[in-house]
């Protein structure tokens, strides 16, 4: 066995000679943004004791003096002999959810699940009180094979799809284990992507044009039938359309958009940017390529929003990490912060040119390519806004309420999403509304499957890459 220690905490992890470093270091919190291909520096960790020679991935990753002080690519090396490597101890706060709600109480008890690309929430919920009994979280078992469902589809598509798919089921199944084997309805909310890994579906028709789901409807299971301690039923919500999937179904019933007076709208700021927009009951749906960005993936020092992640910029350009002390990297919020706080003070200009790299933190900069990942990501989001508010012959200025689920949706600065016209919508009438995925799976388990059903077959979806004026309006949302 080979002992790989962790610096500064020092914890020492033990594994067979050989094993890829990638394996062995993913539950300790290291990065695997591009699934391991060694195109990105997410996984950098730097040699401190022992011997990791440096491959030609590494020499094109790393400068020669970034090479001489360790750094590696944790992605190409494996556990070749006694190492210590110093990484962050990159903890990352999964969302739940505690807000009560309606419900007509049941008998026994139920498990919901939001199944996220980079975390999972399970909780435990008695169905005749509604009261949470117990939570569970964790980071995707599946991100180690790539950051966003790009990169995941790609990786199935590969002859990868069975992995992918025994892993999330090996790994909700143990979650349900630990919260309880007697539960007699589990409910599993996803993208559009997971709701086809977990179901063990196809991902071709996903991953190439028209984009549209190979199975669509409400998944059925057994837990047995999954190898999990239970024999409960297990019901994955259905999508909605193209890369629309079960986690903004349960979304929108959480939020009650259907059911609101005036112009809402419902988005998931992620890699697969969602969009619903709604008035006096009619619902329509887009999802936008917004690319990892928001992630921190693809962001030279980008990371999780996790410990020694800046989170926050102020207009001085004065930062916040997470956890305190050193800065290690930039997370989403802290990102478009920044950006929001170089368009004050001068530095970045309107049409997003950023002259030479800018040095939030000693050892964290941003750099003009990261500027424009972040133009790529808020430009479509922002386009799909606008042309979903033009159907109802509004603009997104007059939204009502515009309801931000998610973990970044729940970080991120509201001003700073309105000064890089990410949202072109007053901050007062943003809502983060949390995790609406989770909200949405547990109002599932008091209600007939069917239901949410319904409720997707209401949701129109207009597919973007149809509309003849998305081009132009992504390129004119592209500015700050």
């Amino acid at each position: 066995m080979t002992a790989i220690t962790l610096a500064p905490m020092g914890r020492r992890l033990e594994a067979a000679a050989g094993t890829p470093l990638r394996d062995v270091l993913f539950g300790a919190g290291v990065e695997f943004p591009c699934g391991g291909r060694g195109r990105c520096k997410g996984c950098r960790v730097r040699v401190v004791d022992g011997e990791m020679a440096a491959g030609a991935e590494d020499r094109v990753a790393f400068s020669p003096s970034e090479l001489r002080d360790g750094w590696r690519l944790a992605c190409r090396h494996a556990a070749d002999g006694d190492v210590t490597l110093e990484l962050a101890q990159w903890e990352m706060a999964v969302l739940g959810d505690a807000e009560d709600f309606v419900f007509a109480p049941r008998q026994g008890l139920g498990i919901a699940v939001d199944l996220g690309t980079t975390t999972i929430a399970a909780q435990l919920l008695d169905l005749k009180t509604g009261q949470v009994l117990a939570a569970r979280t964790a980071l995707n078992a599946e991100a180690r094979h790539g950051a966003d469902v790009l990169s995941r589809a790609a990786f199935a598509m590969a002859d990868g799809a069975d992995e992918l798919t025994a892993l999330i089921r090996t790994q909700i199944g143990a979650m349900v284990a630990e919260l309880s084997s007697d539960a007699r309805q589990i409910v599993v909310a996803g993208n559009s992507a997971m709701h086809h890994l977990f179901g063990g579906l196809d991902m071709t028709p996903l991953a190439t044009y028209p984009f549209l789901p190979h199975q669509p409807e409400t998944l059925h299971f057994a837990g047995a039938d999954l190898g999990w301690p239970t024999d409960a039923a297990v019901d994955v919500l259905p999508c909605i359309g193209g890369l629309v999937g079960g986690d903004v179904l349960a979304g929108v019933m959480a939020t009650g958009l259907a059911h609101q007076d005036g112009l809402v709208a419902l988005v998931d700021l992620g890699t697969n940017g969602e969009v619903v927009v709604a008035q006096d009951g009619k619902m329509l749906c887009t999802s936008t390529a917004a690319g990892p960005a928001f992630e921190g993936a693809r962001i030279t020092y980008g990371m999780r929003a996790a410990t020694g992640a800046i989170d926050a910029v102020d207009a001085n350009g004065t930062y916040r990490v997470i956890g305190g002390g050193a800065a290690r990297g930039i997370c989403g919020s802290g990102l478009v912060d920044a950006v929001a706080a170089g368009l004050d003070l001068g530095v970045i200009s309107p049409s997003g040119r950023l002259a030479r790299d800018w040095t939030l933190s000693g050892d964290v900069v941003l750099t003009p390519q990261d500027v424009r990942e972040l133009q790529l990501a808020k430009g479509a989001i922002a386009a799909g806004l606008k042309l979903l508010t033009a159907r109802f012959g509004a603009t997104p200025a007059e939204l009502d309420t515009l309801y931000l689920a998610g973990a970044f949706g729940n970080a991120i600065n509201r001003t700073s999403a309105v000064r890089i016209g990410l949202l072109r919508v007053a901050p007062e009438r943003i809502v983060a509304a949390g995790n609406t995925a989770l909200k949405g799976a547990k109002r599932a388990l008091f209600q007939e499957m069917a239901d949410f059903e319904t409720l997707a077959k209401e949701i129109d979806y207009v597919p973007l890459n149809e509309e003849p004026r998305f081009q132009d309006t992504f390129a004119e949302e592209m500015g700050f």
